[in-house]
């Protein structure tokens, strides 16, 4: 059966994975997934993450999680824009997740970027998720 929407099943495995503590959870890959990884990780909220080939044309990601005193350093991850209910943003429009500590990643035609990197850009767009 295929999956209605592979980044929200991704973030909902990072979050499962913090809850019980793992150290490493794992995704099938795609190039969405692997930028919205990569904004993690220049934001601090995941040690690092890795491609593994699990066979002929199929990718895995190996998500390293992070943890501080054994809190999880990801305590509220959510998906905003669904595949039902597309949220666009102008960037003077964004407001700012938890007075500016959270991080909302959009993606942008610039690529995908944190709302920091979109402010500086000055470029709007898809509001994937919010992370704090």
């Amino acid at each position: 059966m295929a999956m209605s929407d592979p980044l929200g099943d991704m973030l909902t495995r990072i979050r499962n994975g913090q809850l019980v503590g793992k150290n490493v959870v794992r995704a099938p890959a795609s190039k969405l997934r692997a930028n919205v990884l990569e904004v993690l990780k220049r934001e601090g909220f995941i040690r690092g993450f890795s491609v593994e080939d699990v066979r002929a044309g199929i990718s895995e990601l190996s998500i390293e999680l992070k943890y501080a005193d054994g809190d999880p350093a990801i305590s509220e991850i959510s998906r905003v824009s669904r595949p039902g209910r597309r949220v666009y943003s102008k960037i003077k429009e964004l407001p700012r997740y938890y007075n500016g500590l959270g991080v909302t990643i959009l993606s942008t035609p610039s690529g995908v970027m944190s709302d920091q990197e979109a402010r500086t850009a000055n470029v709007g767009g898809e509001v994937l998720c919010q992370v704090f």
